[in-house]
């Protein structure tokens, strides 16, 4: 228990440096923040002094000094109107460094996630990794400009008001100091708690978020499955997981202030007490009553800040909760980087060896062993063979989204890790059968690996696929504006901007993973003939399920457990009465 304690503690301290670590950059905002919360704090605690003077102008009877008090009132004034400005500049600077940093925060967790390896993404649901970087951020934000416009202030007011206190009357004052270490200790005692509810409580948060993201991208399969109740089931477990942390949460960080205000009262009491003493024992001559009322305040001011710090600290346990988190994928190992010396591949020439490849997601579960192949220039390579057998992790390879555990994978007589992966990409031209399109129109949707296309290149795209026809039935046309999932377009139109967007970029190696299982019979053969056009001279890589879009491929590999265990054009397999064989009849069997 207790190294779990002390394992927290360090992880907790290693959070605030990295948070600081990025505070740094804006040391000017800081410093004139940390001047201005000094002038605020300093103006704040001279005005009980000046209305103590005017209380001592007016305490005796019959003798009003009102030239002495209208003076004293208008330095009131003016010190008001300082506290105002400073504090305004205070604030101004405590917001430019908190949304400073947490912008800074987001633009990390964005680039990092941009070159993290496809196993950590296919590790991770996409909600969760939307809460790190949205609501994780939020909350860290929340706490961070709280701690800086209370925080700050606060250490400043309770060291100011010491000062004042001092040099008003000294034995009063060790009254008060002798009362504050049992303020800091509950302060300390429920901070230490919350900090393990918070950070359970934002990862309750994140498995929601991802819970609610995997529902409503899935809601017509949830629905045509009768999955509503399971899925509630589920979403309660996480709702009340959600609702026992944070109400733990809350508990402690509810009792922070009504413990630190009790104490708090303690202080003002001692103070009243002795003060009232002091000034009926010197009869108003050594500790006068304005002295007595200017003490008071302090007291009150004093003590003030350690509510807001306690209610601070308790926030900030839950920022620096959700900073942990975000940290966490920032520090998440990238994908390997290019190798210093790695080349750019300018001239394909269509050739692809595969030497003795190895490759599994789990080390245990072992997936692709010794897979050789070698493809020549222009030949077009179809991949068939049951469900898992390692088709799509082939392309996976190919495009070098996951690296070969042994063997090499050459193109153009270069081993892939030798060159950039920007430039191996380039050499693709990817159509999978999930399509992506991104919020914008569909001309930005087709142009994406050719952004400097002209619309006569996107129309003759377009046409040589047949999406131009459907395109111009949209609204605006190529100028339609739509969403990530495609608003109102079919799966099969979605997939064929897919396919417009490779036809547009004409790349000399094509990968067509499924690209048109979405697509009807009569538009697939006029794509097939279209794909014919296109891979004329290029080497193709076709992995399908329909044995019917792969009979005029080259060469056709036919994969179980990892292995080939056929390859041969369509008549040789079919002949040979193998695996394929049996694939190919259950498929077109009467």
């Amino acid at each position: 228990m207790a190294s779990k304690k002390s394992q927290g503690t360090k992880s907790q301290s290693a959070t605030i440096k990295k948070v600081l670590q990025r505070i740094k950059k804006y040391w000017f905002f800081l410093g004139l923040s940390v001047v201005m919360a000094a002038v605020t704090v300093a103006s704040t605690l001279y005005v009980p002094i000046l209305i103590g003077n005017a209380i001592d102008c007016i305490v005796g009877a019959g003798d009003v000094d009102f030239k002495a008090v209208t003076a004293i009132l208008m330095k009131v004034a003016a010190v008001i109107a300082v506290t105002a400005l400073s504090q305004w500049i205070m604030n101004i600077c405590n917001n430019k460094i908190t949304y400073h940093v947490t912008r800074d925060i987001r633009d990390e967790a964005i680039e990092k996630i941009e070159i993290l390896p496809l196993k950590y993404i296919d590790g991770h649901s996409y909600g969760e990794i939307v809460s790190r970087v949205i609501a994780d951020v939020d909350q860290f934000a929340d706490g961070l400009l709280m701690g800086f416009t209370q925080f700050f202030s606060g250490v400043l007011t309770i060291f100011g008001t010491l000062l004042f206190m001092i040099l008003i009357d000294v034995k009063i004052t060790l009254v008060v100091v002798i009362i504050t270490p049992v303020s800091l200790f509950v302060a300390s005692f429920i901070a230490k708690h919350t900090y393990a509810m918070f950070k359970q409580q934002s990862e309750a948060r994140g498995d929601q978020t991802a819970f609610i993201d995997e529902m409503i991208g899935g809601q017509k399969v949830v629905q045509a499955y009768g999955y509503e109740d399971e899925a509630m089931k589920k979403f309660d477990e996480i709702n009340g997981r959600l609702q026992k942390y944070s109400l733990k949460a809350i508990f402690y960080s509810s009792i922070t202030n009504p413990a630190t205000r009790f104490i708090n009262s303690l202080v003002y009491a001692g103070v009243a007490l002795t003060g009232a003493i002091a000034v009926v024992m010197t009869g108003g001559v050594g500790f006068t009553v304005g002295n007595l009322s200017s003490f008071l305040s302090y007291a009150n001011q004093y003590t003030k800040p350690f509510n807001e710090i306690s209610g601070v600290v308790t926030e900030l346990q839950n920022s620096i909760a959700c900073a942990a988190r975000i940290f966490e994928l920032i520090e998440e190992k990238p994908e390997i980087p290019d190798a210093h010396n790695s080349v750019e591949l300018k001239e394909v020439d269509g050739t692809v060896d595969l030497n003795n490849v190895s490759f599994s997601y789990a080390k245990d579960k072992k997936l692709i062993e010794d897979f050789n192949l070698h493809v020549k220039k222009g030949q077009r390579i179809a991949i068939v063979g049951p469900t898992g057998c390692g088709k799509t992790t082939i392309i996976n390879l190919l495009m070098r989204f996951y690296d070969v555990d042994k063997g090499s994978i050459d193109v153009s007589g270069i081993d892939i890790r030798e060159m950039t992966r920007h430039s191996l990409r380039a050499g693709y031209g990817m159509v999978l059968q999930d399509t992506w399109l991104k919020t914008g129109t569909i001309r930005e949707n087709i142009v994406m690996g050719k952004p400097d296309a002209t619309d006569e290149e996107v129309i003759a795209a377009a046409k040589a696929v047949h999406a131009h026809s459907f395109i111009k039935r949209l609204p605006k046309g190529y100028d339609t504006f739509i969403t990530e999932d495609g608003g109102s377009l079919s799966q099969g139109q979605k997939q064929l901007l897919c396919i417009t967007r490779v036809m547009l970029c004409h790349p000399p190696m094509l990968i067509l993973d499924e690209a048109t299982s979405s697509i009807d019979t009569r538009t697939e053969i006029k794509i097939q003939n279209a794909f014919a056009k296109l891979m004329e001279g290029r080497t193709s890589f076709i992995v399908a399920h329909r044995l019917s879009t792969i009979q005029t491929a080259d060469v056709i590999l036919v994969m179980k457990d990892g292995h080939i265990i056929e390859q041969g054009k369509h008549e040789e397999l079919l002949a040979r009465k193998g695996f394929y064989a049996n694939l190919y009849e259950s498929q077109f069997a009467l």
